[in-house]
């Protein structure tokens, strides 16, 4: 494989920062949910962070069509330890972070993510030669939920501490002969900070030969979004499995940051152990993925196997809404992990061999616009109160997972076209 050395450092400088900021991620939406009382303003917080990130998304895809893909990788390292220390440091001195502070750190992460993971795969798409695009992608999503095990499993014991040397992990109890005191939000920034400057060491020492370099577009961002969409008008099929294709990381990510500890908190009545825990299931699941999905999907088309993972999704939401078992969720957990991991893997494969490097970032952008636009609808309506009442948060997985079937029509209808099409660039 070419450039086997730097896709081994980027990976490890991405695992490196992903371990804390998942545990920050983590305990950000259960902060909000269970210890301050406040889902609403998180909710509406969420919202506008995320009808904003529009604009900010499709500025990041022009950067990373335009800027060396490591570099930003450096300077958005270094600015997360700044930041997050920063942060960490205030709530240290006054023992306290107030509300204002919290959602900032979460609106700061959550724009990272929409650099962090672009960058990351047209940063791997340049390195890995075209026969190795299906290996490279299956490999980010191992690491990738290998860490969100680990962190996963670390943010339930600093969520919730020990008690009498007892962990409640993945829905089994254990004894450690030392006690765990339940970690500070603050604490866990000043942790994420420290491995913001790990990968900050790591990325200097990424040295690559680009496999296939395309010439660089340096007009306006206007221009080279235009230029994006045109590409994609020429392309329908690519547009409708772009946009269609999406829907399940649309839910996810609402799911995730949102409904996630409220549905734990109100509908299972339940703690914050169940919750991490539930992300380690999820994680699992998606790693299962990651090994196996490109063997178990072999014979199928890539959009069949879209269509085939994001009806499994679809219907895990809308079952576990009338659920209360705990087993049960995790089980939809683990399916769900492995849908959304199994879909990702496919459908940037697919787009890695139909969209050039050069015009990935723009690409990307577009699809991130109906991405966002779709989950500030949906955080939108979800932040409304009736949702956070008593159980009422179950008709907001039933909503999720009619969205999801929904979004599989138009690609059932694009099926053949998609398995015949030839790009067109002019």
């Amino acid at each position: 494989m070419e450039n086997k050395r730097a896709l081994s450092l980027l990976f490890a400088s991405h695992v490196v920062s992903s371990f804390a900021q998942g545990i920050t991620m983590l305990s950000i939406p259960w902060y909000f949910a269970s210890i301050v009382n406040e889902s609403v303003v998180f909710g509406q917080v969420l919202a506008i962070a995320t009808f904003i990130s529009i604009f900010w998304s499709l500025f990041a895809g022009t950067l990373i069509d335009r800027y060396p893909r490591k570099n930003i990788f450096w300077i958005a390292s270094v600015i997360g330890f700044i930041v997050l220390g920063l942060a960490g440091i205030y709530g240290e001195i006054n023992q306290e972070a107030p509300i204002w502070l919290v959602a900032f750190i979460f609106v700061f992460t959550f724009f990272g993510f929409n650099i962090h993971y672009p960058n990351l795969y047209a940063f791997s798409q340049q390195l890995a030669a075209r026969g190795d695009y299906g290996r490279v992608n299956s490999m980010i999503e191992i690491l990738g939920q290998s860490t969100n095990v680990l962190s996963g499993a670390f943010g339930a014991i600093l969520l919730s501490g020990t008690t009498g040397g007892a962990i409640d992990l993945l829905g089994f109890q254990a004894t450690i002969p030392f006690e765990i005191e339940q970690w500070t939000i603050w604490e866990i920034f000043l942790l994420d900070a420290s491995t913001y400057a790990i990968a900050a060491c790591i990325i200097p020492f990424i040295k690559y030969v680009d496999v296939n370099p395309l010439p660089i577009d340096m007009e306006a961002i206007v221009v080279r979004f235009k230029r994006g969409w045109s590409f994609l008008m020429m392309n329908k099929e690519l547009l409708v499995f772009g946009l269609a294709s999406y829907s399940i990381f649309v839910v996810l990510l609402v799911e995730v940051q949102f409904l996630l500890p409220i549905f734990v908190d109100n509908q299972l009545e339940a703690g914050a152990d169940v919750y991490a825990s539930s992300e380690v299931y999820f994680a699992l699941g998606s790693l299962f993925a990651g090994v196996m999905i490109r063997k178990l999907t072999k014979n199928f088309a890539p959009s069949k196997s879209v269509v085939m993972l994001m009806l499994l999704a679809g219907i895990s939401f809308v079952v576990v809404a009338f659920s209360k078992s705990i087993i049960g969720f995790y089980l939809f957990s683990v399916l769900i992990g492995f849908s959304n991991a199994g879909t990702r893997i496919t459908r940037v494969t697919f787009l890695f061999n139909h969209v050039p490097n050069n015009i990935i970032g723009r690409a990307n952008s577009i699809f991130y616009i109906y991405n966002i636009a779709s989950r500030g609808i949906l955080i939108t309506i979800f932040a409304m109160p009736f949702f956070s009442e008593s159980n009422n948060i179950t008709w907001t997985y039933i909503i999720s997972g009619i969205f999801i079937l929904v979004s599989v029509v138009p690609l059932l209808a694009t099926l053949s076209k998609l398995q015949a099409m030839k790009i067109r660039t002019e």
